[in-house]
């Protein structure tokens, strides 16, 4: 088994919620990002939200269904993510990092979601 945090994707995922909250403490407020953060922030703490409740799933089905939302969640802060970068350019740097953070855990997503369908 395991433990490396690298591979947790429960630590992983709740680690990505706090590192864009941390991000978004930094940014100017104004009426722009005043709309696209909180935006943001629903999406990016929703991954982990998502997948831990697709870790705790009744069925193969609920998990695919779970696992899609969260998929579904780190492609809407990948969104946010760069309409940031465009508000606020001198945050590209932090908003990229961030982004390619999102990025791989839609691939381990999508990953996990096609090997689940091929079980049912």
């Amino acid at each position: 088994m395991h433990t490396d945090k690298k591979y947790d994707l429960e630590e992983r995922t709740a680690k990505y919620g706090e590192n864009v909250i941390s991000f978004v403490k930094k940014l100017p407020s104004n009426d722009i990002t005043k709309r696209i953060i909180p935006q943001l922030v629903v999406a990016a703490t929703s991954v982990g939200a998502n997948y831990c409740e697709a870790d705790c799933s009744e069925s193969n089905k609920d998990f695919i269904h779970k696992m899609s939302i969260a998929n579904k969640e780190a492609k809407e802060s990948k969104h946010y993510l760069r309409m940031v970068s465009t508000a606020c350019d001198e945050y590209i740097k932090d908003a990229r990092i961030l982004w390619k953070e999102a990025n791989e855990l839609n691939l381990i997503f999508t990953t996990i979601i096609k090997k689940s369908k091929e079980k049912l």
